[in-house]
C-alpha cells in the first residue's frame, strides 16, 4: 500500500523529522551519550549528519520545485 503525499507534505514532514533531530541532539542526557567511549555506528555517522542531510533533502525539493515552477512559467 502506498501513502500519497504531496510534496508540501513530504516537505512539511521532512522539516518536522530535523526539528525533532535537532531537539534530541540538543538534550543533555543524548549528547552524554553520544560523547560515550562506547558510542559507534557502522559508518560513524552521528545525529547531526542526519540533520544535515535531512536538509539537504529538503533544498534538493525546493529546487526541483523552483525548476518545475520556471518551466511551467515558459510555457
Amino acid at each position: 500500500m502506498e501513502i500519497k503525499l504531496t510534496t508540501s507534505e513530504i516537505r512539511t514532514i521532512l522539516q518536522g523529522c530535523q526539528y525533532t533531530l535537532r531537539l534530541v541532539g540538543s538534550n543533555r542526557d543524548y549528547r552524554k551519550i553520544q560523547s560515550s567511549e562506547h558510542f559507534s555506528t557502522s559508518n560513524n555517522v552521528v545525529l547531526n549528519d542526519a540533520f544535515n542531510v535531512s536538509g539537504e533533502i529538503v533544498s534538493a525539493i525546493d529546487c526541483v520545485q523552483q525548476a518545475t515552477q520556471q518551466q511551467t512559467e515558459r510555457i
